[in-house]
């Protein structure tokens, strides 16, 4: 996906759907998702174009990974996974 979220967007995304999308991202049992499959698992239908500004922005903001076999949930917000990696980051320089 593109590193940019478009300029001219017909209809931005609200919180809700925002929120809605990223808690069947976190949840869902396997470890990799089509988009396809992704639309089938939502609660509400979402418009093409939104829920890929929605994937934009969750990719965007280091909360999935999106690749040729779909997304994956990378977001961990463990204290002790983020300590690990700090202290390994400060050894390597």
């Amino acid at each position: 996906m593109s590193q940019r979220i478009a300029k001219k967007v017909a209809h931005w995304p609200t919180l809700n759907t925002v929120i809605m999308v990223e808690r069947v991202l976190r949840n869902m049992k396997e470890s990799v998702i089509t988009v396809a499959e992704l639309k089938r698992k939502l609660p509400r239908q979402v418009n093409h174009n939104t829920l890929r500004i929605i994937l934009q922005y969750l990719e965007m903001s280091n909360k999935i990974a999106f690749g040729s076999r779909g997304i994956t949930w990378i977001h961990n917000p463990n204290p002790l996974l983020r300590k690990a990696i700090a202290r390994t980051e400060s050894e390597l320089f």
